[in-house]
This record gives structure tokens, sequence and C-alpha cells, in this order.
């Protein structure tokens, strides 16, 4: 995504550097933004990929409202490093041997709302930054390969630990920024990335996660223009 996501910045920077340095005239008062994204906890190892989807409101040129939605699914393996203490016991008392993991697959989904602060000193393109505050709601299944070569010893761990299946919904915080090419004032490209914090799956997980999402696609504006 790194490989995406910098000559794309690069692009946004080249093409918005040779017009007119003037500040924006025409700002329209809702957004409706939809993109790829890509959502990384780097302390599970685990990548997930989906969609975000963004609708915001202009009420100052500087100042918007926004609600964005994002769905995300991906697959990993847990160990017993990554458990809590409670969860490392159980692994202990069903003596589940070292390097012991349960593959899973799982859908998270974000809602996030809230204020955006924008700089349009330039013409095509606007910076911008936000916090980053929401609820996610994750559900994890053992995957149906694995469930059915289980032995004793691996059932246990699966009923006892996991569940086989396990949802859970927590608040996040964090920020983010990015910058959008103005291409005309009702169509443009968007680039975003976002750092949350979170601690889901606390019963089964050795503390709180970090992640970094980024995203990338179309915005489409209309509504009055709000400058004048």
């Amino acid at each position: 995504m790194r490989r995406l996501f910098l000559p794309v910045l690069a692009l946004f920077l080249v093409t918005t550097a040779l017009p007119s340095f003037s500040q924006q005239t025409d700002v329209r008062q809702f957004v409706v933004f939809g993109a790829y994204s890509y959502l990384n906890t780097g302390s599970l190892n685990l990548i997930q990929r989906g969609f975000d989807g963004d609708l915001g409101y202009n009420y100052r040129s500087w100042l918007s409202f926004g609600f964005d939605f994002g769905y995300y699914t991906g697959h990993n393996t847990i160990f017993g490093n990554e458990l809590s203490p409670l969860g490392q016991g159980l692994l202990k008392e069903l003596g589940a041997p070292p390097g012991f993991g349960v593959p899973f697959n799982i859908n998270t989904q974000t809602y996030e709302a809230g204020p955006q602060l924008n700089y349009r000193h330039f013409k095509k393109v606007t910076f911008f930054v936000r916090p980053a505050l929401g609820v996610l709601h994750a559900n994890a299944k053992v995957t149906s390969a694995f469930l059915a070569g289980l032995d004793g010893e691996a059932t246990g761990f699966c009923a006892v630990l996991i569940g086989c299946s396990k949802n859970d919904t927590v608040p996040f915080y964090g920020f983010g920024g990015g910058l959008s090419w103005e291409i005309t004032p009702h169509f443009g490209l968007r680039a975003t990335s976002d750092f949350a914090h979170y601690d889901f799956f606390s019963s089964l997980l050795n503390g709180g996660r970090n992640s970094v999402r980024v995203s990338i696609g179309p915005k489409f504006s209309f509504g009055k223009n709000i400058l004048q």
C-alpha cells in the first residue's frame, strides 16, 4: 500500500504546484468520499483491506463536520504470547506446545464522527487534520479448515478461550489527516491517513492495540458555494 500512496502523494504535490497559488474561491457545501482502504494493526501482524466512506458538511471553508464508515476483512493466527495473562494460563493448563497458534478470519467495522480543520490556501489542493473518535466493532472466527482438524487440546483452547467465534465493540481515539486534489469544484481525489488506539477482545489479548489506516479514492462535492 505504501508503494501506491507515495506516488499518488507525489503526483498531488507536483500537479498542484504548477497552477496559481491563489486561495480557493469555490467550496461546495457537501462532500461524499468513497475509497479503497488499508488497515494495519502492527502488534498483531494483522492487515485488513476494505472500504472507507465519508459524508461531510462544510460549515465554513476552514471547518467541516462529517461521518465516516469503514468495513475491512483479513486473517491471521493468534499465538500464546499475544494473549492476556488469563489466556496464557488457560493455554498452559491445556498443555499446548510452544508456538501453538489458532488461525482466524476477522471482519471489522468502524463508525466515526467529528470535526475537520481545512487549509485552503492553494487553489487546487486542500490539506486537513482531524481527531479520530468513534466505535470499532470486530468479529473473529476460527477458520473452518482448522476446526475440521481439531484434536482434544485445540478443542479445549477454542471452546474455553476463544469460543470459536467472538465479537467485541469498543471505542477508539486518535488523529488523522490528508489532502484532496481539487480537480474541479465538484470532483477530486483524496488521500487520508489515520492513527487509532483501542482495546478490543480485552479478555483475550494482552493489552490495547494501535492501527494505521490509509484510504485513497474519489470525492464528490455538491450544494451551494459557501464562499458566495
